[in-house]
């Protein structure tokens, strides 16, 4: 099918990018894939059937419901739910064998209970707060909380863990949380507690700390990165890191407005000479943010074109006077490569003055993702179905083969 709005996804440059996980965090360090919000946009499913394929040990997501998407798709890798849990979640979080962050005794409790009544063994990671200031236990009562946690019946204690809030442009603060850290992790062992996954290390940590996968610590959490992005623009710039998404559309219809004639809701524009106008079905309904009215540009024929007026819900106008035999069906790039030309997150999220994070994660379920590799179109997800294309085919374990 050929879409009006698409998302095209890169399984060669995830491939790299995990690749190159590996090689900054080094052979003996896990590595977890953040697949959370859908995995950044991308897709949870297909992408983390590619990750496991690719040497990927654990994944993560934020909520119960998204840890049991990916154990209905057939997905039985590790799958850790860092964000805090319900006590009411219990039951479903050993029925589905994901692994759960304890933030209190009180859920602990409760999936203890749950093991119990079922006749299976939960595994739990503990967050530690060393300077986030978000979710977790408080550090001076992470020692006690722990030792409290492993009396409980039928509970593993897999991991402990904490969470860098400034890895990508604060080393010095970064390095006290560390060392904060290993302090808990050294007083735990002199007590006999030995926990086998330690971790710290986000993409901004990976890209600029070293000692953050190091021993002790043996498992790095990695989201932003393996999509190809970073934190921050000053964040391993050495890193050869290849973007895993484009986002695309195409003209649906041109227009040639005369002078004086108003753009968009709230003429915001109004043309000043007889102007053609190309209308672009994307709008913030997908994910094109609305502060990119009067501010957006986008790729036609490998020429940048301005965005004229306001982004409405299912629409964009776009200005191509410039462009040269623009003709309805041709591809727009909302961000990506075209031709020698490329609009990059970084670029639609300054413009939008917000992150790279959002501006992947906000592109909605109305727009169908394409997974790509070798050049050729493998599968597709929409509002209604995911199929197979092409010579190769999905799998329920593993992904396309």
């Amino acid at each position: 099918m050929r879409f009006s709005t698409w998302v095209e996804i890169d399984l060669d440059a995830l491939i790299h990018n995990i690749g190159e996980v590996r090689g900054r965090a080094g052979d003996d360090c896990h590595i977890m894939m953040v697949v959370k919000a859908d995995a950044y946009g991308h897709g949870a499913v297909e992408v983390a059937r590619i990750a496991v394929r690719s040497g990927v040990d654990m994944l993560g997501v934020a909520t119960l419901h998204e840890g049991m998407e990916l154990r209905q798709a057939g997905i039985d890798a590790p799958i850790l739910i860092l964000s805090p849990p319900m006590e009411n979640e219990a039951e479903s979080i050993i029925e589905y064998e994901l692994s759960c962050t304890v933030p209190s005794l009180g859920i602990a409790r409760a999936l203890s209970r749950a093991c119990v009544s079922r006749g299976k063994q939960g595994v739990v990671h503990v967050e530690v707060d060393t300077g986030m200031g978000r979710s977790g236990v408080a550090l001076a009562d992470a020692g006690p909380f722990i030792g409290a946690l492993r009396k409980l019946p039928e509970l593993i204690l897999e991991g402990v863990f904490t969470h860098f809030p400034s890895s990508d442009d604060d080393e010095e603060f970064t390095l006290n949380q560390i060392e904060q850290f290993q302090t808990l992790l050294r007083r735990l062992e002199s007590k006999g507690i030995e926990i086998p996954l330690r971790h710290a290390a986000n993409s901004g940590a990976v890209l600029n700390i070293k000692s953050s996968v190091e021993n002790p610590l043996n498992m790095a959490r990695l989201g932003i990165m393996i999509y190809g992005l970073r934190p921050s623009p000053t964040a391993g710039v050495d890193a050869r890191l290849e973007p895993v998404m484009t986002f695309k559309s195409r003209i649906a219809q041109i227009r040639d407005l005369p002078a004086g004639h108003g753009v968009s809701y709230g003429r915001s524009y109004v043309t000043e000479t007889a102007t053609k106008i190309a209308v672009v079905p994307v709008g913030y309904g997908h994910g094109y943010s609305f502060r990119l009215s009067n501010c957006g540009e986008v790729l036609i024929r490998g020429q940048r074109a301005p965005v004229v007026g306001r982004v409405t819900m299912d629409v964009t106008l776009v200005r191509i006077d410039d462009i040269r035999n623009a003709t309805v069906g041709d591809e727009v790039v909302l961000f990506g490569k075209q031709g020698g030309e490329e609009i990059t997150v970084d670029d639609v999220a300054e413009r939008s003055n917000t992150l790279n994070y959002e501006v992947i994660c906000g592109i909605g379920k109305r727009v169908a993702r394409t997974y790509v590799q070798s050049g050729e179109t493998i599968g597709t997800r929409t509002l209604i179905e995911r199929r197979a294309m092409g010579r190769r085919r999905w799998t329920d374990g593993g992904g396309p083969v």
